[in-house]
């Protein structure tokens, strides 16, 4: 009999540690019926909960919690690392085969792991809703769904739900990626759907990868329609990004799938192993490569009904469209160019990580051993606070690592507003040499990445918006909306964090009125005129789009009676250059309101070059870096803060 092994983290369950150390986990969608279905086969567990007997015990706990009735036979739980087969090849034998046998399956998101479990003899699935098909020796296949005339996402999401097939991206209203079976495609077809089915999933993950080089359109579409001519760019867009990607991979590297032309790049399945989010095309902007994550819940988009009342009046608490004087005068006292100084220092390594200590750090970048220490800090400042702590955990290419959320609560709350940034860093685009002065790779273990403006100052932003908060509740204010405020991981790596947390809170049905995204705050070049860029732009279809926008005129309105002397660029619409590149766009992808606020990174329409960080990417961006300004950025940072804080009902 096949014995089905299962991951946890993000295949069977998301995983929250709460602030006593346990726990928590949320089942993902579809897998009671995946497990129900199962009920008569053994099944067992293939999990990494960190090092330690105490680490097992919790997450044993947690299962035991969440899913006990379907995990029952200790002899199938195994916990430990899987960056090697050794884990694989334990499980095959306790499921009394040997080595190379096919005895079971391995339903896990990660494809690296994948690889390990073929490696072992076992049958892998890319999700629990594939898990039966792995058993039967049938294959997944990345498919294009087409949704026609008078059909609609909520109709296609219905289908899906009944079937083999799982959504992975959507990039308009009729067209939607995902992974299906050849029984998912049969069912699809017949509820009056198109199919196209592309390669085999089996050890792949999908990325949107855009590539910003421009591009030229054959003369012979000179007199053509304005869809022919848009239709020849994208296709020649997306053969230079996958010409660029095989050419920039090491030999020996299984050369990535293209899955067809994507908003501004291409669409590809890439091999484990193969380090996709390390290549940067010549003039790469911000956020070039996205992540893509299957999620069975991607087309029902929880968010849309409090973006709807968003689009569709304004936010309370608002006086002429700006905020209190009690909130102004709190955040003008708490988010000041010296308080944001202080954070960055700590986190870039210009001082010590905790005070009182030596540590300085070298790199948060998702590689580097300083990122997990940066997480522990940034956890421990917000507890300080007073504030409901815990980590949102996940894994990427065998690294174990967290997103941050620290909440105040209020009883009785409908929603909840957030203000984000991403804590990682990169210098990915930095010049390196070799011990003989040669060119070399960026190392991002190794290599410094002090990030202090990307985005260690958008993340000194949320600390300081954070202790805004404190200071106005130790006022007597009350808010009427839960405040949270969220560190993500991993964004330099195609916005991973913030795509786990989104999909988890949307699988928890969360009510969040809006998210305030701050990536890149401090980069003003000598002599510029302050200008700051406010990205609410989105492809999803729906009231999002609306909703964002009304987050990003609040935010502007703000910044009116802040800082009269700014520049303000509201950017919009599918044409917004950010959309997509930064961490708001997870929220989008679920339908909830959301916007992006930065420095000058995007060139402006008239095609004057921005005024932010010169050092994008580089070891140089330190906080002794000649365009970071720390004035700049606190000005900033006070007006997504007060813009948030108001929406939140203070």
């Amino acid at each position: 009999m096949t014995v089905f092994f299962f991951d946890i983290g993000a295949t069977l369950a998301d995983v929250s540690v709460e602030a006593d150390g346990s726990l928590r986990l949320q089942v993902r969608p579809r897998v009671p019926d995946v497990l129900h279905d199962l009920s008569g086969a053994r099944k067992g567990i293939l999990s990494d909960p960190g090092p330690g007997e105490e680490a097992r015990a919790r997450a044993a706990a947690a299962l035991d919690a969440a899913l006990g009735d379907h995990f029952t036979d200790t002899r199938l739980l195994h916990w430990g690392p899987k960056t090697s087969r050794a884990i694989f090849d334990e499980a095959v034998a306790s499921a009394g085969g040997a080595a190379g046998d096919e005895v079971g399956v391995f339903v896990g998101e990660d494809a690296d792991e994948r690889a390990f479990a073929r490696q072992a003899g076992l049958r892998t699935a890319a999700h629990p809703v594939f898990a039966r098909a792995a058993a039967e020796d049938r294959p997944v296949f990345w498919t294009w769904l087409g949704v026609p005339e008078g059909r609609s996402l909520a109709d296609l999401a219905e289908a899906v739900d009944g079937t083999e097939a799982v959504p992975v991206h959507v990039p308009s209203p009729g067209l939607v990626l995902a992974m299906a079976t050849s029984l998912g495609v049969e069912d699809l077809r017949r509820g009056g759907f198109t199919a196209d089915v592309r390669e085999q999933v089996e050890d792949t993950a999908a990325f949107l990868v855009r590539d910003d080089r421009p591009v030229s359109v054959p003369e012979s579409f000179a007199g053509s329609s304005d869809a022919s001519r848009a239709a020849a760019e994208a296709s020649a867009r997306a053969a230079a990004a996958y010409g660029f990607l095989t050419g920039g991979l090491p030999g020996d590297a299984p050369p990535p799938v293209s899955l067809g032309a994507a908003p501004g790049g291409v669409y590809i399945a890439a091999p484990a192993g193969v380090p996709v989010e390390d290549l940067h095309p010549p003039g790469a902007k911000p956020g070039h490569v996205e992540r893509l994550l299957p999620d069975p819940a991607l087309l029902s988009r929880p968010g849309v009904a409090q973006a709807r009342d968003l689009a569709e009046g304004p936010a309370e608490g608002f006086a002429d469209g700006r905020p209190s004087p009690r909130v102004m005068a709190a955040v003008s006292a708490a988010v000041t160019p010296d308080a944001l100084r202080a954070h960055v220092a700590r986190i870039s390594g210009a001082s010590p990580l905790v005070d009182g200590e030596e540590l300085r750090v070298r790199s948060r970048d998702a590689a580097a051993d300083d990122n997990q220490r940066v997480v522990d800090a940034l956890a421990d400042r917000f507890r300080g606070l007073g504030l409901a702590v815990r980590r949102h955990e996940f894994t990427w290419h065998g690294h174990r690592l967290s997103n941050v959320e620290a909440e105040h609560r209020v009883e009785g709350a409908d929603s909840t507003v957030l203000v984000t940034a991403h804590l990682d860093s990169t210098a990915s685009s930095g010049d390196f040499t070799d011990e003989n002065g040669e060119p070399r790779p960026y190392d991002p273990a190794a290599d410094p990445a002090p990030g202090a403006d990307d985005d260690g100052s958008g993340t000194a932003a949320v600390l300081a918006a954070a202790e805004s908060l404190r200071a106005l509740v130790a006022d007597g204010g009350t808010p009427t909306r839960n405040v949270r405020f969220v560190l993500f991981n991993a964004e330099e790596q195609g916005l991973v964090g913030s795509k786990f947390y989104a999909r988890a809170a949307a699988a928890r049905g969360e009510a969040i009125v809006g998210v305030f995204q701050m990536d890149m705050i401090a980069g003003l070049q000598d002599g510029s005129a302050p200008r700051m860029e406010i990205h609410a732009g989105s492809r999803v279809p729906g009231p999002v789009v609306h909703a964002s926008d009304a987050l990003g005129g609040l935010v502007a309105h703000t910044t009116e009676a802040i800082a009269p002397e700014f520049t303000v660029q509201q950017l919009t619409g599918p044409d917004d250059p950010a959309v997509g590149r930064s961490d708001h766009a997870s929220f989008h992808e679920r339908g909830w309101a959301a916007v992006a606020v930065s420095e000058d990174l995007f060139s402006t329409p008239d095609g004057a070059p921005g005024t932010g960080t010169r050092q994008y990417h580089t070891p140089g961006d330190t906080l002794s870096d000649v365009d970071h300004d720390a004035e700049f950025a606190a000005t900033i940072a006070r007006c997504v803060t007060a813009t948030a804080l108001t929406v939140a009902g203070l």
